[in-house]
């Protein structure tokens, strides 16, 4: 276990002074420190000079940017997580997937969703081949992904910033439904086991954005769900919250529930091991 003899160190890359500061607040915490780098050969030699535990790239100041540090990174210090932050650009999103970057954030970066994504990716330990990508379009991404709690957030936290272009309430209408359907999926087709994969895909058109998402499980029935809110008679709406307790399972069920109301169609297939969910641009 870390202590403040052992430190968890972080590497910030950016060439603006005034997001160092801001990270400077945001990230500090007991037991870490914080060593700042404005241009790549700067950020490079101190990846030589000693072990780090997570890098945050941005770009430097002589005009290098986080992906061409990320490849550096996992040359020098394979063990590191470096999370991205950049433009708003679905390329570079794929480019930061395709290098197994742990994360992906657009500029200006929002303070407490990166925390959080810092402090994940400093608590993850087997993380490395936890998304692996079968489909690399902008308009037509797929990934295979580990049935764990921490990569369905990294992935979410992906096509979040694969939407990042759209209007912001139906960006994260659709990444809050991805990210539900996505965890029910591993919870209840993958069994939680990360041995088994989910295949995540997102689609865009000009008219709408689709995900579909297909699990390893046997499949289900909506009509025969006694965990989920969806399936309650109108007359008992908690009545999943009392099948759960009973049979020993967490607080939760209303996954489907939320999808449905976030998106304008939510479709499964006849086996219900995989749901197709459609939201309209216009």
């Amino acid at each position: 276990m870390r202590d403040a003899v052992n430190p968890r160190r972080l590497l910030v890359f950016d060439a603006d002074r005034a997001l160092h500061e801001l990270l400077a607040t945001t990230l500090s915490r007991p037991g870490r420190s914080i060593q700042n780098a404005y241009d790549r050969r700067e950020a490079i030699q101190a990846l030589r000079d000693s072990a780090c535990d997570l890098v945050l790239a941005g770009q430097g100041s002589s005009g290098d940017d986080g992906l061409k540090l990320l490849r550096s990174a996992r040359a020098i210090r394979p063990e590191a997580r470096v999370i991205l932050a950049g433009g708003r650009d679905p390329a570079r999103v794929l480019a930061a997937i395709r290098g197994r970057a742990f994360a992906y954030f657009h500029k200006p970066v929002a303070a407490g969703p990166l925390s959080d994504m810092v402090q994940l990716a400093l608590d993850a330990t087997a993380w490395r081949d936890d998304i692996r990508v079968t489909s690399a379009r902008p308009q037509w991404i797929t990934l295979a992904v580990r049935s764990k709690l921490d990569a369905a957030e990294r992935t979410t936290q992906f096509i979040r910033e694969m939407l990042a272009d759209l209007e912001p309430q139906k960006a994260e209408d659709m990444a809050a439904a991805f990210r539900e359907l996505l965890i029910n999926a591993m919870e209840y087709g993958g069994k939680s086991e990360a041995r088994k994969r989910v295949r995540a895909s997102l689609l865009r058109t000009s008219r709408a954005v689709v995900a579909h998402i297909a699990d390893p499980g046997k499949g289900f029935s909506l009509e025969s769900l006694p965990h989920a809110a969806i399936s309650n008679p109108d007359d008992s709406p908690i009545k999943h919250v009392e099948y759960r307790e009973e049979h020993g399972k967490r607080a939760g069920g209303f996954g489907i529930l939320m999808a449905r109301s976030l998106v304008d169609e939510l479709v499964y297939n006849e086996r219900g091991n995989a749901v197709l969910a459609v939201k309209y641009l216009k």
